[in-house]
């Protein structure tokens, strides 16, 4: 009986030897795995959130705690550009890494010769009628590049670029997944009838509010249950960021790219409940944003408590990626997983927004002319946050100059995949990980068709600015950047030379855009000249 007991125990000893021995193998190699592992990319686009709208950037109405952990936890870029100072050129330019002088897609092209596509009530009808001007066929993405490096690529919100029934949709650009609103216009509203589930309509409700549907004759503006049917159910970010989950529990075991192209806080406002009861009581009551009877007609939808329901938005887009982190920390993604933060341009001016109140544009001004749509720092410059536990260093700030045509070779790079040689960009790969000397730009170069035709370059410390070409504006502005931020003081009579320069480069930045509405004619002229 001794010796079966004492073989026992050289049994269960050995066992847990050999138990222990496989636990620690599994766990180094599971380890190691997760180190030589190509990263999980997690890319977020925000909808005309401004330079100073997160508390990292100096904020201080609206509460971001999630996202300034990852700018406490990551990398603050203070001089981050967009690729264009509205939605659709600028997702272009992130997607393709052209930038707006090479873009195809040059601004918000609504393909209006369909017919009647800014009635929802005929777009829910006529799916045709839906989405935006599409890339051409064949278009190179940064999903195709990923895709093709052996990443899962999936992308949530906001696509802007191409239409149903075309060859201009996510899942034929590279993405394995898609859901969100194929149409900028159809996201005028937060309660949509439908989405897009890949190809498919994805139903929401049976019914909801056109959007620009002011309030019932009658309705007094100060009574919050007057506002009560523009909160329908289903509440599209809220659905867009479950299904993203769903992606990320199917993919963990794979790397995993993620465009989260979020409609907010682009306008119409409208939020959670709780939000903004949280906001009411933080600002107190204010004035109502609402269509007067017999008055002029605004925009969007109206809202009891607009200040309170921005500020909502935001916390609640903040809220959701909070979810997302602690859920990649939960299973050990979190080490190996780039997540960047940012914008797909500045700040809006209407639908009840109150961008100077909220200082949105930081620096910046961001009121109409100075914010969103408009080449002005307040239009282009945005945040961006990058956190990567294994590369980049806590808490660390770079000044490195950057768009959104830089972020292809950076991903690109980070992923083993070739960028296209018609690529504009560098990548910022080095400024992340500080291992290696970040090469810089020379220039950058924009140029915008719409607000009266705009051109802009980033020189170093200077800008030159171009605008209203197609009024037939002569006039060139030039601000120096590190003494005048605001760009209040035009040096252009002390720097007349930065005209000739401005020429030189649009002269080898230019191509004449394919779409006739995209053209600048005096940007022709510069071109076309000895």
């Amino acid at each position: 009986m001794q010796v079966l007991v004492r073989k026992a125990g050289r049994f269960s000893m050995l066992f847990l030897f050999f138990g222990l021995t496989t636990l620690y193998s599994c766990s180094s190699s599971s380890s190691k795995k997760t180190q030589n592992a190509k990263p999980n990319i997690i890319y977020i686009l925000a909808d005309d959130l401004g330079y100073g709208e997160v508390g990292a950037y100096g904020q201080t109405k609206i509460e971001t705690p999630n996202i300034d952990a990852l700018a406490s936890k990551g990398m603050i870029f203070s001089q981050h550009y967009t690729g264009a100072p509205v939605c659709a050129p600028a997702r272009s330019v992130l997607l393709t890494g052209q930038h707006m002088g090479h873009s195809y897609v040059r601004g918000n092209d609504e393909w209006r010769e369909r017919g009647n596509v800014w009635s929802y009530e005929a777009m829910v009808k006529d799916s045709t009628l839906e989405g935006q001007r599409p890339l051409p066929t064949g278009t190179v993405t940064i999903a195709n590049l990923l895709k093709d490096a052996g990443y899962r690529t999936g992308m949530f919100g906001k696509w802007g670029l191409g239409a149903p029934h075309t060859e201009s949709i996510p899942t034929k650009m590279g993405f394995d997944y898609f859901f969100g609103y194929n149409c900028q216009r159809i996201a005028h509203t937060f309660n949509p009838i439908h989405m897009y589930e890949n190809e498919k309509r994805y139903i929401i409700n049976k019914d909801t509010i056109a959007p620009t549907t002011g309030l019932d004759p009658g309705a007094d503006p100060y009574d919050p249950e007057s506002y009560a049917k523009y909160q329908q159910p289903g509440y599209s970010p809220e659905i867009s960021f479950e299904k993203l989950m769903g992606f990320v529990k199917e993919n963990e075991e794979d790397p995993f790219f993620i465009y989260w192209a979020s409609s907010i806080p682009h306008v119409p406002l409208q939020a959670p409940k709780n939000w903004v009861d949280h906001y009411v009581e933080k600002f107190g009551d204010e004035e109502p944003y609402y269509f007067f009877e017999g008055g002029k007609k605004k925009s969007y939808f109206p809202v009891r408590y607009p200040h309170a329901t921005y500020a909502a938005m935001i916390s609640y887009l903040d809220e959701n990626i909070g979810k997302l982190v602690d859920y990649l920390k939960e299973k050990d993604l979190y080490d190996n997983t780039l997540i960047v933060f940012t914008s797909d341009n500045g700040p809006t001016f209407n639908g009840g927004s109150d961008s100077p109140w909220f200082d949105s544009g930081g620096p910046f001004a961001s009121e109409r002319g100075r914010g969103k749509g408009f080449l002005y720092e307040g239009g282009i410059r945005i945040p961006m946050i990058a956190t990567w536990a294994d590369k980049i260093k806590s808490g660390s700030k770079t000044d490195h100059i950057s768009a959104f045509w830089d972020v292809m070779p950076t991903l690109s790079e980070i992923a083993g995949a070739e960028t296209p040689e018609n690529a504009d960009g560098i990548s910022f790969l080095n400024t992340l990980t500080q291992e290696k000397e970040q090469k810089d730009h020379e220039y950058m170069y924009w140029e915008y068709p719409e607000y009266g035709g705009q051109v802009a370059v980033r020189m170093g410390k200077w800008k030159i600015l171009w605008k209203d070409m197609n009024k037939g504006n002569k006039n060139i502005e030039v601000y120096n950047l590190e003494e005048d931020i605001e760009e209040l003081n035009n040096l252009v009579d002390e720097h007349p030379e930065f005209i000739t320069k401005l020429y030189e480069i649009i002269k080898k930045e230019h191509k004449t855009p394919e779409i006739e509405r995209f053209r600048i004619e005096a940007l022709e002229e510069v071109y076309a000249s000895e």
